[in-house]
């Protein structure tokens, strides 16, 4: 995995958040992991094609997932992640991941498409992604915790 192709994801994601309301971006790690991720909550999946392939994956617990969205939604409150709420997140999603694909033109990977947001919702959740090696990259989005997932290859 290039280290290096996460940044014009997460370019998008400090760029496109402010967009839908939040103030402050900040990163508080980043790991490689393998194919196979676990996760507790909310999976936004979008994949990739073009010269690069693979996915994209934004990732947050169940109540941070309802004060996104509520966020998102004028301060609207969520108390069930229901059809309007999970629509909120999968835009998000199809945002950051479109607006990526620009940040990639820009840097010379032209060609990039995205697919539909697949909102994946759950407690133990497992998903298993066709590259050996993904970049998470943890991060705070106005004390929300949200992870970002790079499975990319060329």
């Amino acid at each position: 995995m290039d280290v290096t192709m996460i940044n014009p994801i997460l370019e998008a994601f400090v760029s496109i958040v402010p967009q839908l309301g939040f103030q402050t971006v900040e990163k508080k790690g980043i790991s490689l992991k393998g194919s196979i991720l676990t996760y507790q909550g909310v999976l936004i999946n979008i994949g990739v094609v073009g010269p690069l392939k693979g996915a994209v994956l934004i990732g947050m617990e169940l109540d941070s997932a309802k004060q996104f969205a509520s966020k998102m939604m004028m301060g609207m409150e969520v108390p069930e992640l229901d059809s309007l709420a999970q629509s909120a997140i999968s835009e998000m999603g199809n945002m950051v991941c479109a607006n990526a694909c620009t940040n990639f033109a820009k840097a010379g990977i032209d060609g990039l498409d995205i697919s539909p947001p697949t909102l994946l919702i759950g407690n133990d959740g497992q998903v298993r992604l066709a590259v050996s090696e993904v970049l998470v990259v943890n991060l705070t989005v106005d004390g929300i915790p949200v992870n970002v997932y790079c499975g990319l290859y060329k």
